[in-house]
């Protein structure tokens, strides 16, 4: 029993030290062969600045049924556009302002409306490309062998006259013969006739889909086909099928949209509210210390140090996962530390119970857990559940909160009850048992 518990503590100080390699302001990134990924604080727009955008949607021509997937097309758009710009964490998300449609978009780091709203509001460009056999290869300075035009050979393309603007619709369908998820795709009058002419042309040869400039998909023609009709397979999951549906609806029936609201948000605001919640966050962690410390001495002084794995753990989550960090999810991390102590505070007095019937230390510190454990549950699945309607039922910074509350509830749980126990356990049968009661 005794080596389960050295066991134990030696992972939860693996665990502190990780976390604080994580947390130091130069640390790791990672990089294993081709992943790579950069560990650092992702601040949001109020903390940095930048710009928030609200566009309506012009939804009069769309059936309210595919109102939905028409809204999604649209952010599907706007964020692989945003990514053009090499914004860290955008906000992109769909919202109903009274009776009107509309998309809100926050960018951290941009205070170039212009060049936002220019790019934003361009329409997604889908072309239809066959293979260019007139390309020549030549040979570089290296040896290696390029198409004119800079591609590698057999990879060369040719725009064709079907484009997006002939695109009906794009759903997701299963086939016949084995059942696997599929894309079918119906192109209007026009684009029935083009891409008749372009599959008996290409018979036996692939057709490139390419959207804003990225080839998403290049089937190989199996015969000609006369109705418009046709079917994009591959061994798709659901997942992706949907998701290439989704591509070829944005590029093909992008919904207008307008700007209704800009605004341009300066880092100074930003940097007051990071010093001055740090501030008092540091306050109310040294307060909640003392207090512990003074009132129940050593089991408050583990507490503490619970407490600030607790703090070292929390913090290298928001940087690994990442978390886009706000102002509002400051404020929901200073909440849940104080939720952690509460856990500590019920364990503690229950402890204090135990030991006031005449229970030994070893068997009132687990009494102690086991009867504070259904208090410290239940407190907490209602916070998570708050936490949860604040999170799919809010949009923009509340957001925030409720992610770094609901992350921080769960550190707490296993603070609380797994390392302040540890530490409870180890002093007890040794010469500093006498001083955990709780007074």
């Amino acid at each position: 029993m005794r080596r389960n518990l050295w066991i134990i503590l030696g992972v939860i100080l693996l665990i502190a030290i990780g976390a604080g390699f994580m947390d130091w302001p130069t640390g790791p990134n990672i990089s294993i062969g081709k992943f790579y990924k950069e560990i650092k604080v992702h601040e949001g727009l109020d903390l940095q600045g930048g710009t928030h955008l609200v566009y309506e949607l012009d939804t009069s021509k769309i059936d309210q049924k595919n109102l939905q997937s028409a809204s999604q097309s649209v952010v599907n758009v706007i964020d692989r556009r945003i990514n053009g710009l090499g914004v860290s964490e955008p906000v992109i998300q769909t919202a109903k302002i009274g009776d009107k449609q509309t998309v809100i978009i926050e960018l951290p780091g941009i205070s170039d409306i212009n060049e936002a709203t220019n790019l934003i509001g361009k329409t997604a460009q889908l072309k239809f490309k066959e293979l260019d056999t007139t390309a020549q290869p030549t040979k570089n300075a290296d040896g290696s062998t390029t198409i004119s035009g800079g591609q590698n050979v057999g990879t060369t393309w040719k725009d064709t006259e079907l484009t997006g603007a002939n695109l009906q619709s794009a759903t997701v369908d299963f086939s016949k013969d084995n059942g696997e998820p599929e894309v079918a795709i119906q192109f209007n009058n026009d684009g029935a006739k083009i891409f008749s002419a372009l599959t008996q042309k290409n018979l036996q040869k692939p057709i490139a889909i390419e959207l804003d400039g990225e080839i998403i998909s290049a089937p190989t023609v199996q015969t000609q086909i006369d109705n418009g009709q046709a079917v994009i397979t591959g061994k798709f999951t659901i997942q992706e099928a949907k998701k290439l549906a989704l591509e070829l609806n944005a590029g093909a029936l992008p919904v207008p949209i307008k700007l209704i609201e800009q605004q341009n948000i300066g880092a100074t605001l930003g940097t007051e509210s990071v010093k001055k919640s740090l501030v008092a966050g540091l306050i109310g962690l040294l307060l909640v210390a003392v207090f512990m410390i003074v009132y129940y001495r050593l089991p408050g002084a583990l507490a503490v140090v619970a407490l600030f794995i607790y703090t070292l753990v929390t913090l290298a989550l928001f940087k690994l996962i990442p978390v886009t960090l706000t102002l509002a999810g400051i404020a929901g991390f200073i909440l849940s530390v104080g939720m952690a102590v509460d856990a500590n505070i019920l364990i503690f007095e229950r402890v204090k119970e135990e030991l006031n019937i005449g229970k030994s230390m070893g068997l009132a510190i687990e009494e102690g857990f086991k009867r504070a454990w259904s208090s410290i549950r239940d407190s907490n699945i209602s916070s998570l559940i708050t936490a949860g309607i604040l999170y799919y039922g809010t949009t923009g910074v509340v957001r925030g909160f409720a992610v770094t509350l609901a992350l921080g509830i769960f550190i707490s749980l296993f603070t609380a009850i797994t390392v302040t126990r540890t530490f409870l356990r180890l002093f007890v049968g040794t010469s500093l048992e006498k001083y955990l009661t709780v007074k």
